[in-house]
């Protein structure tokens, strides 16, 4: 590592500087700001989903996470970040890791990066619906394009301090399934302006699978590294 604690050369499973990381997630002005837009944002997809058709108001308040979608994925990356403010200050790599804690950042990179590769593709199934130079097509298309990259971008940066376990990852896959099937066996996937069909729904569970897959390759394991010390520690013994 280099005098700023950056690691020199980055890896697929790690792809940005992470003192970029650490500068936006390990001092309290950035972190703030950072979860200030979130809830903003999960703000302005509640609004949307409320004057969706179908909307908020024919769904049991259980069922909300299932059917606010985006949301969705944007409170359970709140929460992951929220957990960092007891450590600002701290090097956010260095932040501490339990099986609680490993559900709650699994679930915010399943959920972000599911939903924001989804919007993409949803949106691209049918682009003479969506793509056009009117304000309305502009935010649209563009508009929410773009808001659902910076899905990924915060993706990325949990696996910085973030860790998952086999069950987190087995409850990732099962949660996200349970999904796709409310979402496409009862009707109430995002609402777009056509019908989703068999392909999209293909398409939906095959992200779902891809997500977890990914997660548990970008993820270092809870206890892993005990482990490892344990072992090191138990062969200077013998």
């Amino acid at each position: 590592m280099d005098e700023t604690g950056d690691t020199p050369r980055r890896t697929l499973r790690r792809p940005v500087p992470e003192r970029w990381v650490q500068y936006y997630l390990g001092n309290g002005a950035s972190l703030a700001w950072l979860l200030l837009v979130n809830a903003a944002a999960f703000l302005l997809g509640v609004s949307f989903y409320v004057h969706s058709e179908p909307s908020l108001s024919e769904v049991s308040s259980l069922l909300y996470p299932l059917f606010g979608d985006s949301p969705t994925a944007l409170a359970l990356a709140t929460l992951s970040f929220a957990t960092l403010l007891p450590h600002l200050g701290e090097r956010v790599t260095d932040a501490p890791s339990n099986r609680v804690l490993a559900v709650v950042h699994t679930l915010a990179f399943v959920w972000l990066v599911k939903y924001g590769v989804w919007t993409a593709v949803a949106l691209n199934l049918r682009p003479d619906l969506y793509v056009g130079f009117t304000p309305e097509l502009l935010w649209d298309y563009w508009g929410i394009m773009l808001t659902h990259l910076f899905f990924l971008v915060e993706a990325v940066a949990v696996p910085y301090y973030g860790k998952t376990t086999r069950g987190a990852l087995g409850l990732a896959l099962v949660l996200a399934l349970v999904n796709d099937v409310y979402d496409y066996g009862f009707g109430f996937y995002p609402p777009l302006k056509y019908e989703a069909g068999p392909l999209l729904a293909g398409i939906t569970v095959t992200l779902t699978l891809l997500t977890v897959a990914l997660a548990a390759w970008m993820f270092d394991r809870h206890g892993a590294e005990s482990t490892r010390e344990d072992a090191a520690a138990a062969a200077e013994r013998q």
